[in-house]
């Protein structure tokens, strides 16, 4: 008897992301419809447009549309998407030359249930384009308009011209967008520099359900106007902000953390803090779960062991830079890791091989550790080692004591490691790397660029999972390459950037058994002539970007030709 088509949904939604959708889409035409309508997010590239009315069409049910390396026109585009009646609730068109003003309107007139909208990195964003944000979308729960890209100019005496200032965001358009927004409940305003402690007083007046808050690199904010924040803003949970403590940090700051009482995230990256601020916040008794001190200056050992004492909950803790700790002190501190999924602990430079096993060893919750530029490599292992299976990401770049001893132990320690980063690791070589891929069968990112330790990689053994190959600057050659497309058969993104070694042969044969793949990178590949990327592209339809071998400039015609064929092939 066949499964009801909702039997078949459920199973399907198990599946971690939609590019798991294409090989059961290609099985039958029923399940082809069923992913099809599962389908709830959409990225549009250069490549994609060509296709998009047919996707629209396809996918009927997007309610997430981003757009990645567009340089097309995107208030064409957002018109378009009005017309296709999609359930439309978040929308990205950050890092783009100019604001959509025009398509936005469009978009709005079909669609006004759209409740996150990422404007990042925008070209020419001003007080007027926030105004008829709030005005298009009163609906909005989260909205980013960190660091705009505006341009600004300065006069010959070093002054901000008139013409500049008026366009950019100041306090006045943060309140037209406040005073539209009732729904808000996220809002980032990292890198305006021109809004002031009254773009605070407006959002915690006006908007009554915001709980995150984003104001770094905001010159003109101050420790008063958060605290008046944190105080007025009964339901905040979250909040991250840097440069607190120059030149030194106010009482009134200090007090409101006691007023927090909702708050779950904090992140003071890059400030001055002391160890009264960390004892203060130890003694509000807030729900913390998340803390962020990277790069901090200013706290000891006393102030960070006293706050982590009262909050043994934490599930993420990023100390960054921290380098009065060493392994002894992270033993001590440890005791209180009983939660913790996530911790940074990179550019610690007195760390060592004891604090990444001691980790794993006696935090039973934890899935990613961050530990570049400390001094791993250095030091014996502790005498009790302690498998972890739920360590899933390391991330132990620049650490060129680092070495394949420390590999194995770790291969052994993490057998379901899914993410390894050892780039510009020199002391490792490929006697190392393989024997983490033989153990860790789960592993599905590697980044090796720049070991210099790393002469070759051929492959005698499967590896299902892996997705994606950072291999910058390695000397593997054809032989290696071929054995890597026999054996990646998953592989959807691979940089051979400045492998000097690779020539035509060795792309073949990742082009030829790759099925999935969709990115591969070549420049400074010398070796490897353009003449193969037309091959590229029609032989497998999965590839979406080219970047090719520096000084190959494709003619207007060969680009043309590539997108017409959905890829996007970059220049070296």
């Amino acid at each position: 008897m066949e499964l009801p088509e909702e039997c078949w949904e459920s199973i399907f939604s198990f599946l971690e992301h939609h590019r798991y959708f294409e090989p059961l889409s290609l099985v039958c035409k029923r399940f082809l419809s069923i992913t099809n309508h599962l389908r709830r997010s959409l990225t549009i590239t250069d490549p994609t447009l060509e296709s998009l009315p047919h996707l629209l069409l396809r996918f009927p049910n997007l309610t997430t549309i981003a757009f990645r390396d567009f340089h097309g026109n995107l208030d064409s585009v957002l018109s378009l998407i009005s017309q296709s009646g999609l359930p439309l609730t978040s929308l990205d068109v950050s890092c783009h030359k100019c604001f959509p003003l025009l398509g936005l309107k469009c978009l709005a007139s079909k669609i006004r249930i759209l409740t996150e909208l990422n404007c990042s990195n925008i070209g020419s964003l001003k007080d007027s384009d926030l105004i008829e944000i709030g005005n298009c979308f009163p609906s909005l729960e989260a909205v980013d308009i960190s660091y705009p890209d505006h341009g600004c100019g300065f006069s010959p005496n070093g002054s901000l011209d008139s013409k500049s200032f008026s366009g950019l965001v100041t306090d006045y358009g943060i309140l037209g967008l406040a005073s539209s927004l009732r729904r808000l409940r996220k809002i980032d305003l990292s890198g305006n520099t021109f809004i002031t402690d009254q773009a605070l007083v407006s959002l915690s007046s006006n908007c009554m359900f915001l709980t995150e808050i984003g104001i770094r690199d905001c010159d003109f904010i101050t420790q008063n106007g958060i605290a008046l924040a944190i105080r007025k803003t009964g339901n905040l949970k979250s909040i991250f902000m840097n440069g607190i403590g120059i030149p030194s940090i106010d009482v009134c700051f200090l007090d409101s953390f006691s007023y927090a009482r909702s708050l779950c995230e904090l992140d003071l990256s890059n400030s001055f803090i002391s160890d009264e601020l960390l004892c203060l916040v130890a003694e509000a008794n807030l729900p913390l779960n998340k803390l962020v001190l990277s790069r901090c200056f200013c706290f000891t050992f006393d102030g960070i062991y006293f706050l982590l004492s009262k909050y043994q909950f934490l599930a993420y803790l990023d100390l960054e830079g921290a380098n009065f700790l060493n392994d002894e002190s992270i033993i001590e501190l440890a005791k209180f890791f009983g939660n913790l999924t996530f911790i940074n602990l990179s550019l610690c430079s007195k760390l060592t091989n004891s604090t990444l096993f001691n980790l794993m060893g006696n935090c039973p919750l934890l899935t990613i550790i961050n530990m570049e530029r400390t001094n791993l490599g250095v030091e014996a292992f502790p005498a009790e080692i302690v498998v972890n299976p739920r360590v899933k990401s390391l991330h132990l770049g620049w650490n060129n004591n680092l070495n394949d001893e420390c590999m194995k132990m770790a291969s052994y320690v993490c057998p379901n490691l899914e993410v390894l980063d050892v780039t510009y690791c020199s002391g490792i070589t490929e006697e190392g790397i393989l024997e983490v891929l033989k153990s860790c069968v789960q592993i599905r990112c590697l980044e090796i660029s720049r070991c210099q330790g790393v002469n070759n990689l051929e492959l005698d053994f499967e590896l299902p999972k892996l997705e994606v190959l950072q291999a910058e600057g390695l000397a593997i050659n054809d032989e290696a390459l071929a054995s890597i497309g026999k054996r990646c058969g998953r592989l959807s993104r691979l940089n051979l950037e400045g492998c000097l070694n690779v020539t035509a042969r060795g792309v073949e044969g990742v082009i030829v058994n790759c099925k999935a793949l969709k990115e591969m990178n070549l420049r400074w590949c010398n070796n490897v002539s353009v003449d193969i990327v037309a091959w590229m592209v029609l032989s497998r339809p999965s590839l979406r970007k080219i970047t090719l071998p520096c000084g190959s400039v494709p003619t207007a015609n060969q680009r043309n030709f590539f997108l017409r064929h959905g890829c996007l092939v970059c220049q070296g």
